[in-house]
């Protein structure tokens, strides 16, 4: 029995539905093409008639597990309003990272957008807990760059982001110090020494260093001289040496200033500057007798800090103001 073929047939079906594929594929990458020149404007009203054309566009982002959303485009940007606004329509694109392993969080404080940072933590305050590339969260972030102000802000908005560490297991305290940010550190001491987390102070990193180390390493005499009444001075690392055994065999013009300081020195006292501070201000300063009281009973020391956070929402109402 023969059995005859239309080929003529059978190509022009294959041609057809090629072509309908593409067509389709085509429209897809049409509708992401303008999604992505909506972010980068922050178009509102045009990114819900892209959605009103598809329903189902954000929801694209979840079966990707790297990539660039329109999250990341509007953060990058500094479009605050937008970025917001997707925020509330699809929160998971907030814990997207791309393909450089950075969230959107990471993109606005790396290009100095801070409305859109305080915007993002405004809705979701664990963004400051965000893990990028090499274990940075976004409070990692701020203690590279020094900003004090936001750095107070994320301690309160999410106090356990204190506690996360890099894929070299430093702290944030690690961080700001090797950074040499000074303020920052004195800010982050202060944090750690009202919410009684002391032994933050002596975490070691993959090669045993604390924070003393850290100091000792790269000549930062007075952050030794702030720590020094607080952590395990003679705590050593991998190589078997204490912060002084480093300090001893960095060759320095500053060592005769930094032997004296073990001996000599006293931790100078810092002065309330008036009845209004600023809450880096605040966690910048020793502890007072109350505190120290406080910490002894176990209870905390950071209601004290409540009228101060007034300054904060100065700051959260300003996103408004854009």
């Amino acid at each position: 029995m023969s059995i005859v073929v239309d080929v003529n047939g059978v190509i022009d079906a294959v041609a057809q539905d090629t072509n309908l594929n593409g067509s389709s594929s085509t429209q897809d990458e049409n509708i992401y093409e303008k999604l992505k020149k909506v972010a980068q404007v922050g178009d509102i009203e045009r990114l819900y008639k892209l959605i009103a054309e598809d329903p189902n566009i954000l929801d694209h982002y979840d079966k990707v597990s790297f990539c660039e959303t329109p999250l990341h485009i509007a953060a990058e940007k500094g479009q605050t309003h937008f970025a917001m606004e997707l925020m509330n329509l699809k929160p998971s694109l907030a814990l997207k990272l791309n393909v450089s392993g950075l969230s959107p969080m990471h993109l606005a404080l790396q290009n100095n957008h801070i409305r859109v940072v305080r915007g993002l933590v405004t809705i979701n305050s664990s963004l400051v807990r965000i893990k990028g590339r090499g274990g940075i969260t976004p409070l990692h972030q701020v203690a590279q760059i020094g900003d004090v102000e936001l750095l107070s802000e994320f301690l309160f908005a999410c106090p356990s982001s204190i506690n996360d560490l890099t894929i070299n297991c430093e702290t944030v305290v690690h961080i700001a110090v090797k950074s040499h940010q000074f303020m920052v550190f004195k800010v982050l001491l202060g944090y750690i020494k009202r919410v009684n987390n002391k032994e933050l102070l002596d975490w070691k990193d993959e090669d045993g260093n604390t924070v003393f180390h850290i100091a000792a390493s790269i000549n930062q005499i007075e952050v030794m001289k702030l720590l020094r009444k607080t952590v395990k001075v003679k705590a050593k690392n991998l190589d078997g040496k204490t912060a002084m055994d480093i300090l001893q065999t960095h060759q320095s013009p500053c060592f005769p200033e930094a032997r004296r300081f073990f001996h000599n020195t006293k931790e100078r006292l810092l002065c309330c500057r008036g009845s209004t501070m600023t809450l880096a201000e605040y966690l910048s300063r020793k502890l007072s007798f109350i505190e120290k009281r406080n910490n002894l009973l176990g209870l905390s020391n950071l209601s004290m800090a409540r009228g101060m956070s007034l300054n904060t929402s100065d700051h959260r109402s300003a996103i408004h103001n854009q």
